[in-house]
């Protein structure tokens, strides 16, 4: 009996050092694997801070830097403050989309974005380009849309009322997509992208903020493609 308790005994302490040897070796692996994220983190950071990967990659995703000619401009709204006002994006748009209007190329402006529920996008937009000398009957708004997809069909109408040729005007790292989205919807764009990243890639504090939203953006680009809405 003495033989049988010793032996139970023995095998619990085994038993023990065996969980502790196991807990010591997840241990290690956690920290070994946090240590490679973290060191690829690093390498991360320094690639996109040195490197120009911010303005090729959005170059890529621009196309063709032509600045076409035409009829109707159409403006995508972008970013929206939580007060109603333009966000940084929707800023650049309506600046190049004026710059573009007052070389006397084009005869309308359609701008499109909802945004808030509160405040479309499309509005405040609309009052700048007012403001930065669009006549406001050249312009029109389309306020429903909340995504590229939806500013392709709800433009769809307003174009199909207007005649000639239709030029599409969005941040260079979005005109992929965009160019894409209203392709699939069976509206014929000639694209014209801003330099938004190309711009913020030559400040090298700048380069990782744009470095995410490329990120981002090619993320919407494999859902837009797996809906089959690009």
């Amino acid at each position: 009996m003495f033989g049988s308790r010793t032996q139970i005994a023995t095998l619990g302490v085994g038993e023990t050092s065996r969980v502790q040897v196991t807990r010591t070796r997840l241990g290690s692996r956690i920290i070994r694997l946090v240590n490679a994220g973290l060191t690829l983190l690093g390498l991360l950071v320094i690639v996109v801070t040195a490197t120009p990967i911010d303005s090729w990659w959005a170059s890529r995703l621009a196309g063709a830097w032509n600045d076409p000619a035409g009829d109707v401009l159409i403006v995508l709204g972008g970013s929206i403050l939580d007060d109603g006002q333009i966000g940084g994006s929707s800023y650049w748009r309506c600046i190049y989309g004026a710059k573009a209007y007052a070389e006397g190329r084009f005869k309308h402006v359609i701008v499109t974005g909802g945004g808030t529920d509160a405040v479309p996008i499309a509005e405040p937009m609309r009052d700048f380009l007012i403001n930065l000398g669009v006549p406001r009957d050249a312009i029109q708004v389309e306020e429903k849309s909340k995504s590229t997809r939806e500013n392709a069909l709800f433009s769809k109408p307003i174009l199909s009322a207007l005649s000639g040729r239709a030029v599409l005007l969005t941040s260079d790292y979005h005109m992929f997509r965009a160019q894409r989205t209203f392709a699939k919807a069976g509206i014929d764009i000639l694209p014209r992208p801003y330099p938004d990243v190309q711009k913020r890639a030559v400040y090298w504090r700048a380069r990782w903020p744009a470095f995410l939203d490329l990120m981002e953006e090619t993320s919407k680009i494999v859902y837009y493609r797996i809906r089959g809405w690009i």
